[in-house]
């Protein structure tokens, strides 16, 4: 009897344990949001359980799906410049039409946490939410902003890191310098953007070399079983006549856009408040309708937005419907707060599900990089990226605007995300990034793609990497093949330079260190005898590949005097000077406005887009602004 009553309480037992981790399955509702005057359905409006964040965002056809805990539930649907809809009992297995009526309430933020996959078309976007009100949910951490118009008022709240250049090193001491390859370019055109306002860029605003890579070279075209060719070339340092400069130039291979993978892009859009300016959304609309031009049929795009909300209002489309995928960029509209995190989640997920193994799978973020909701401190992005890297999904970034441009988040996204990061200040700029240079921007023919530099210490007393200061790796990081570094697309230049000091020549910007106690550097025999200045080494990846190629380039310096030097280094090393005086850098030396202008006359070649003149005319005006007197009398 015990025996038997032992036995059914351990199954009742047994029954009552099974159930507590039986989870049911989630009931579904769905429906469509339409305008209640013209029953035009509501794209992007937001659906949620009333009293939670559960919710999600309809479609491109104004239909949404919801997954909810309970058979039934309460639902609120919100819309810019419609009254809130509610639906007291809405139940698993309905399909429910909600009639919004157009008014001037302001609306709370919902936070997306799902969207619907498959999409059908639909015929108008919405205006995105409005900012919070002050009485929204505290649960966001956040003050709510208040717009006037496409303005808001009383803020400028532009972000840049702090750049500590790099200082001269001692090749006794340390014979390796380590760096990433970066091909951006956003630093010059958000240069220019300042200049063409008659103001002067923030010192940190100026990252040398991204101005010197903002220019395509004459680099000959690799023939090898690399993706790219290597050019170095050795003259005078134009602002240190007594220092020599090294410029290294990376050619990568053109590859025609019959030959490239098909694409898989989810264009990730922020249509929050701050977007709303001329400068910004519409600008990005005008930009992304220049890409869309450039797809084939067997490319295809999705596209994501957020605001407050995050969700797919795009499925993935084909690049021989056009049409279709400009309507649905031309209907966007700005307004609400910026869940930046949610939709970076959403769009990699999308990415992920439509991957096209072999092929060239990116996510496209275009924003003024001012996140303020949910992951939104630059840690929490960064990890957030570097997860999402993993999956073989690239990124690109856009950057637009001014006031709140956050530069500091929009570089560490692009540099972690094995990405690329552009500033688009204009329609001609977003032609070059988009059109001119699709290939560079949007297909990767080699990642992680590190340099080191080995200097011969009978050769070279002191060296100094101009820029690349957040690029910086640890000499043990070159064969590390796990470390993170730069990619290099289709057709792409990269320029680097070194000012050295020559051995025997004595210089104020190199510090002596004492003696080491314990050890002590010998010169080999080898070196004495080399009449190699120094040593390059390459690393590289393919696209997909896990294990690095390595690539050594040995460089003799033959004497060349800069009058004799080639366009390609007299460009770079014009460029750099100017970007020395821009940063008022401890390390300019004799660098002028004069001199440097006349450097870039000398080197402008056949310049065939006007990038060049564009240069030459900012350096004549910083001139002007520098030294008004001088530049009267010339």
């Amino acid at each position: 009897m015990k025996h038997f009553l032992f036995l059914f309480s351990f199954a009742a037992l047994l029954a009552v344990t099974q159930s507590s981790f039986t989870t049911s399955e989630p009931f579904i509702i769905t429906g469509i949001v339409v305008d209640a005057d013209s029953q035009e359905p509501l794209i992007g409006a937001n659906v949620l359980v009333k009293g939670t964040k559960q919710g999600t965002v309809t479609d491109f056809d104004g239909k949404f799906k919801l997954e909810i805990q309970t058979k039934c539930a309460t639902l609120e649907a919100s819309y810019v410049g419609y009254e809130v809809a509610m639906v007291k009992k809405a139940c698993a297995g309905d399909e429910l039409r909600v009639e919004m009526k157009a008014g001037n309430d302001a609306l709370e933020e919902v936070v997306i946490i799902g969207y619907e996959k498959k999409p059908k078309r639909g015929r108008r976007i919405s205006e995105a939410m409005k900012e919070m009100p002050a009485s929204a949910p505290a649960m966001y951490g956040i003050v709510p902003q208040t717009y006037s118009g496409d303005v808001q008022e009383n803020w400028n709240t532009e972000d840049y890191s702090v750049i500590t250049e790099n200082r001269f090193y001692e090749v006794t001491k340390e014979p390796l310098s380590t760096f990433s390859i970066d091909v951006d370019a956003a630093s010059y055109s958000n240069m220019r953007r300042f200049l063409k306002n008659g103001q002067a860029p923030p010192k940190d605003a100026i990252r040398i070399e991204e101005m010197v890579n903002y220019f395509n070279y004459e680099y000959p075209e690799p023939d090898g079983e690399h993706p790219f060719e290597v050019i170095t070339e050795i003259s005078d340092c134009p602002w240190q006549p007594e220092h020599r400069l090294v410029h290294i130039g990376l050619q990568g291979k053109h590859i025609p856009m019959n030959e490239l993978p098909s694409s898989n892009l989810v264009f990730l859009i922020d249509v929050s408040g701050s977007m709303s300016s001329d400068n910004k959304l519409p600008l990005l609309q005008s930009s992304f309708k220049l890409l869309t031009d450039q797809l084939r049929e067997k490319d295809k795009v999705a596209i994501v937005v957020y605001a407050g909300a995050a969700g797919l209002v795009l499925e993935p489309t084909s690049g021989a419907n056009k049409q279709k995928i400009k309507d649905a960029i031309g209907k966007l509209q700005a307004g609400g707060s910026t869940a930046g995190g949610a939709g970076i989640q959403l769009a990699y997920k999308v990415a992920k599900e439509n991957f096209v193994k072999g092929g060239n799978n990116r996510v496209i973020l275009a924003t003024d990089g001012d996140f303020n909701i949910g992951a939104s401190s630059d840690a929490e992005m960064v990890r957030l990226i570097e997860q999402e890297r993993e999956s073989g999904v690239f990124l690109t970034v856009l950057g637009f605007g001014m006031g709140n441009y956050k530069d500091n988040k929009m570089q560490q996204l692009a540099d972690k995300g094995n990405g690329n990061h552009a500033y688009i200040d204009d329609i001609s700029e977003a032609k070059k990034v988009l059109v001119s240079e699709f290939g560079g921007t949007v297909f990767t023919i080699a990642k992680d793609v590190k340099l080191q530099i080995e200097f011969n210490p009978t050769k070279v007393k002191g060296y100094r990497l101009i820029g690349y200061e957040n690029r910086m790796l640890n000499n043990e990081d070159f064969k590390d093949d796990k470390k993170d570094a730069g990619e290099l697309g289709s057709g792409h230049t990269v320029t680097a330079l070194y000012e050295i000091i020559p051995v025997g020549v004595e210089s104020p910007y190199l510090a002596s260190v004492d003696d080491l106690k314990y050890q002590e550097n010998k010169v080999t025999k080898d070196a004495a005898k080399s009449k190699e200045l120094c040593t390059i080494k390459l690393r590289y990846k393919q696209p997909d590949g896990d294990k690095s190629q390595l690539i050594e380039h040995p460089l003799l310096d033959k004497g060349t005097e800069l009058d004799k030097s080639s366009d390609n280094f007299r460009w770079a090393a014009a460029v750099a000077e100017f970007g020395l005086l821009l940063r008022d850098s401890e390390f300019k030396g004799n660098a002028t406005y004069t001199h440097a202008v006349k450097l870039a006359r000398s080197a402008k070649g056949k310049d065939l887009n006007g990038y060049r003149r564009e240069l030459i005319d900012m350096i004549d005006t910083m001139k002007s602004l520098a030294d008004p007197e001088v530049a009267g009398k010339e």
